[in-house]
């Protein structure tokens, strides 16, 4: 038996959303876990076609370049899941929805997916989706020049995203245009990994309105900011995921956001005003407008 990460999750599950980089992370750790060393005996792009899922690989070359290859440390970067297929190649996962499973041997095979690895040991891998997202295999170091991969800023949980470099973001961006603290959280990757969901516990975190200028913000701001960012990230990493996505092994995560649509015209749990939904930024925002100026 395949040692796994024990951890207690809850069973409420509810729209399909998207991977944003906690999940990444904890699918990273799990595929290194549970995954890494094993020889693949046959890749396939799935059996299910879907106009939004993009592949850079025929059905047959897919197959030939991934039969007989072994599955190496997997990492994490933004809202993109890199997994060496040595010797030679990566997988790279990118802006996925959906789930990503480890089958044990003996398993029955899903009957829509649109990835699948078998390994030699008859345990077997499947990615399916319900929205869109990249499933591509690129020769070793071509995936760093993918689209939204090359040139990609400093996420959360890179070592260079200081205080001092999101601060310097901030000034960076002030003269562009006028931006919003959700636009900085959520637009044109900036922060790369960060989607709609998290921003509002980020958001509530700091008490800060989405629609709040960053150039009104000063610097005990910017580090109220700066500091949400990073504990909402470790936070939901260390808690497997938000509560409505799914692990390798088939779990919700941990993590219930403070602020979604199950808060709205319950009380603030800061200072008991009324949470309200409003749409802004082509998402729904959840603010409660007595904390979150």
């Amino acid at each position: 038996m395949e040692s796994r990460p024990l951890r207690q999750g809850i069973s409420t599950h509810t729209e399909e959303t998207m991977f944003e980089l906690p999940e990444y992370v904890v699918l990273a750790g799990q595929i290194n876990i549970s995954l890494q060393g094993k020889t693949i005996a046959q890749g396939s792009l799935g059996n299910s076609p879907h106009k939004f899922v993009w592949y850079n690989r025929s059905h047959e070359e897919f197959a030939a370049l991934t039969q007989g290859k072994t599955i190496g440390e997997a990492h994490a970067r933004g809202r993109w899941l890199f997994v060496p297929v040595e010797p030679g190649y990566v997988l790279l996962f990118g802006e996925c929805g959906g789930k990503m499973l480890y089958h044990a041997p003996g398993s029955k095979l899903p009957k829509k997916y649109h990835l699948y690895l078998t390994f030699t040991d008859d345990s077997f891998m499947t990615v399916t989706t319900q929205m869109w997202g990249a499933m591509e295999l690129y020769k070793n170091g071509d995936e760093l020049e993918r689209e939204y991969v090359k040139d990609m800023r400093p996420t959360p949980s890179d070592p260079a995203f200081t205080f001092e470099y999101f601060s310097g973001l901030i000034d960076e961006l002030i003269p562009e245009k006028k931006r919003s603290t959700k636009g900085l959280l959520t637009q044109e990757q900036l922060i790369p990994g960060l989607g709609n969901s998290i921003a509002q516990d980020i958001l509530f975190r700091a008490r800060l309105h989405p629609k709040h200028s960053i150039d009104e913000l000063d610097g005990q701001a910017r580090k109220t900011l700066y500091d949400a960012i990073i504990s909402t990230v470790q936070e939901i990493i260390a808690q497997g995921g938000r509560y409505d996505e799914y692990d390798l092994y088939g779990d919700p995560g941990g993590y219930e956001r403070i602020m979604d649509k199950h808060a709205v015209a319950r009380p603030c749990p800061a200072c008991g005003g009324e949470v309200q939904k409003i749409q802004y930024l082509g998402g729904a925002c959840y603010i409660c407008n007595q904390c979150q100026v």
